[in-house]
């Protein structure tokens, strides 16, 4: 549900070649490695009751590849359930975790970074071995205990010097954004109950349990807070708020849609999109357009996509977008998305701060057709093109940075005025802010 021209440039993740991944929360890790073939990194972040978070860190040691797998098996019947940055399935107790578009070339010495979700029954040993491509990654083992089990993450709030429970930025505006408010709440486990419910008339709670399979746009009416329990999935489709108003969606996590994850339109307003994680899907995660207003989109975190979040879909509709499409996008986990972090047709002023960026492989903001962007105190790390001014046929729009931290990333294209920023908000330092975000973005994060 979008127009624009997509790049197409794809740049292969990298990360040291030898440190183990550092995340809140490590407790235990394994490495192998060979003198030629492959070393890897593997790591339990968190353990809760029958569930894990693992992070695993590949680097090639052989001759330069152009798509790899890497495989490992598990001793007491670990199933993987959910990859980001890798594509995994299980066989028995193999697992196959195959790269994703944008970190598929390794050349010699270079890493990729994925992770995963997994079960787990009475214990939970590490693998003791690798292949990458079939060439083993042989070495000795470090032996390790299985961490404690904790409750899930989502009872832990992110070290945010801004509570993330809290409403910031333009959705505040226009009379603020209650959603659904004190209205009685409705559990849904089925895409029948789910879909109902939103289209329902009057203020409504809906929270989802589960893992909900469903296909194309549900509509989404006025006055909805939309919670996800722990875990809570939408697989397949995605929200409509078509000209409608006062819209919360928090802590879901959207997977594999066939259309837009939430598509925001018609002059849709006052609209929060918060703690939701995103990946793997067809068009937009987040895209905002048609006159829409008044939106803040936080806390998210995006990987194993390509097309992020437009705003404003095509150069043609300034007659009903200028004035319009003003957002604010903070703390949101850039994560290997590879554009539109956003794309920005026609709004002014689009804020854009605190935002995590990690290895982009097309461009992080871009400033179009006369909008006017303020980029501030965000951190870009392996990121070659962080923002610029015009994309595609879309002529330039202003963009101001400030405040901003690089990391093996240029500054980007800044130029022209923006428009003042009306509401009050905390802006974390941008040294900060991969720590603060990587810790609180996504779902499961928060408790709702």
């Amino acid at each position: 549900m979008r127009t624009g021209r997509r790049r197409t440039t794809l740049i292969a993740t990298t990360a040291a070649a030898t440190a183990t991944l550092v995340t809140a929360g490590l407790l235990t890790s394994v490495s192998a490695q060979a003198a030629a073939g492959c070393q890897v990194a593997y790591s339990v972040a968190s353990q809760w009751p029958g569930g894990f978070t693992g992070n695993v860190t590949v680097t090639n040691l052989g001759d330069p590849v152009a798509g790899w797998t890497l495989r490992w098996s598990y001793g007491d019947g670990q199933q993987v359930s959910q990859a980001w940055g890798a594509t995994a399935s299980q066989s028995g107790s193999q697992v196959s975790a195959t790269n994703v578009d944008y970190n598929g070339n390794l050349a010699t010495n270079a890493s990729a970074t994925f992770g995963f979700n997994a079960s787990w029954n009475s214990s939970n040993p590490a693998p003791s071995s690798f292949t990458l491509n079939n060439v083993a990654c042989t070495g000795s083992t470090t032996p390790t205990t299985p961490p404690p089990t904790t409750p899930p993450p989502s009872s832990t709030p992110p070290p945010s010097s801004q509570q993330p429970s809290t409403l910031v930025g333009w959705a505040t505006q226009n009379g603020g954004t209650t959603g659904g408010g004190n209205a009685a709440i409705t559990t849904v486990t089925t895409a029948s109950a789910l879909t109902s419910a939103l289209n329902a008339t009057g203020a409504a709670v809906i929270r989802v349990s589960g893992t909900i399979t469903c296909s194309g746009m549900l509509r989404v009416r006025s006055n909805k807070t939309i919670l996800g329990n722990y875990g809570a999935t939408i697989a397949g489709c995605g929200f409509n708020v078509s000209g409608d108003r006062n819209v919360i969606i928090r802590n879901l996590t959207f997977r594999s849609w066939n259309d837009d994850a939430i598509n925001v339109q018609e002059s849709a307003t006052n609209i929060w999109i918060d703690h939701n994680s995103f990946s793997n899907g067809y068009d937009g995660a987040v895209d905002i357009k048609r006159g829409s207003d008044f939106v803040t989109v936080s806390w998210n975190r995006v990987f194993s996509h390509d097309k992020t979040m437009l705003l404003g879909h095509s150069d043609d509709n300034a007659g009903q977008d200028v004035g319009h499409l003003r957002v604010s996008y903070h703390h949101n986990w850039f994560d290997g998305s590879n554009q539109r972090n956003p794309r920005v047709r026609f709004g002014n002023p689009v804020h854009v701060y605190n935002n995590y960026y990690r290895a982009n492989g097309g461009y992080g903001v871009a400033s179009t057709e006369n909008a006017g962007v303020l980029v501030e105190g965000n951190y870009f790390e392996n990121v070659d093109d962080p923002y610029h001014r015009g994309e595609g046929d879309s002529g330039p729009g202003s963009l101001v940075a400030r405040n901003n931290h690089f990391v093996n990333s240029p500054t980007g294209q800044a130029g022209g005025s923006v428009a003042s920023i009306p509401y009050s908000y905390q802006l974390d330092t941008a040294s900060n802010v991969k720590s603060i975000v990587t810790a609180g973005a996504g779902a499961g994060r928060i408790t709702v």
